[in-house]
């Protein structure tokens, strides 16, 4: 069986007579000629797919805490009062002791939640861990890499499943919607953004991953100095443009690392040293 990309199958999308039979055609068609056309999908296991499902929840449950203390604050802020500055994981502890006494009764409720949803976040980032180390020892090789966890290595690993999967690992990037979009005709090859394809939410740790590498607490490297360099070129969307070309690199180096197994080396084929600081 062969499980089409519909993502690639414009001719069959965009078609203005598209109906059952025309449609069942042209992928008979697709098939006898090159199965390459229809861009295969490649199926998780079973197992891969549960444990996913660990991660799913914890993502859901974060965006849940995050919209209810948007709420919290929205909700204070239209009275002319505002909450104290604070980590999403504290702000339910924070005190709220200059808001009216209704207000502050009716929104506790709500902090109450958030509390809880704190504390099953923190229960699911343990179990992720215990997970990532029972389960998938591999998962160690890629947290090498200075910024990257046990939830993005794991996810990393239950996304592709197979590290065989791709024949080099400058593939992994494009398979995540870490490359520029192309739409190139005669002379005219203008410069979009990235494809955005993949697996949304592991491509939205890798940046995260990135935007730690470069940020103030990043650990010098051959990676982060490339990010940098990139960074001072270009105009406003410079960092953000760099910030997007790390996570692609750091994609291609995870799967590197569990390919070969090697250990991380953060200088690996630079000439520079690492700096004293």
């Amino acid at each position: 069986m062969i499980v089409a990309n519909a993502r690639e199958l414009r001719a069959i999308s965009g078609s203005n007579s598209k109906h059952d039979a025309a449609d069942a055609e042209k992928l008979a068609r697709y098939a006898r000629v090159d199965p390459r056309i229809l861009h295969p999908i490649q199926h998780r296991n079973l197992d891969a797919q549960a444990d996913l499902v660990l991660i799913r929840a914890r993502a859901a449950s974060v965006r849940a805490r995050t919209q209810l203390v948007n709420a919290a604050r929205g909700t204070v802020k239209a009275f002319g009062f505002r909450l104290q500055s604070c980590s999403t994981r504290s702000f339910a502890r924070k005190p709220c002791g200059d808001l009216p006494s209704n207000l502050n009764e009716a929104l506790r409720p709500l902090f109450n939640a958030i509390e809880a949803l704190s504390l099953q976040i923190k229960e699911y980032e343990r179990r992720i861990v215990l997970l990532a180390q029972s389960r998938y020892p591999e998962t160690a090789r890629l947290q090498q890499v200075h910024g990257v966890g046990s939830l993005t290595a794991l996810t990393f690993v239950l996304t592709l499943t197979d590290k065989h999967r791709f024949a080099k690992s400058r593939d992994v990037g494009c398979y995540l919607g870490l490359r520029p979009r192309r739409y190139q005709s005669g002379e005219h090859d203008p410069e979009l953004g990235i494809t955005k394809a993949g697996d949304v939410y592991l491509r939205s740790l890798l940046v995260e991953c990135s935007q730690h590498v470069l940020g103030h607490f990043g650990r010098d490297s051959a990676l982060r100095r490339w990010g940098l360099r990139l960074a001072q070129r270009g105009g406003k969307n410079a960092r953000k443009r760099a910030i997007v070309a790390v996570a692609r690199k750091l994609a291609i180096l995870l799967h590197r690392l569990w390919m070969s197994g090697e250990v991380y080396q953060p200088f690996y084929g630079s000439n520079a040293e690492p700096s004293a600081s």
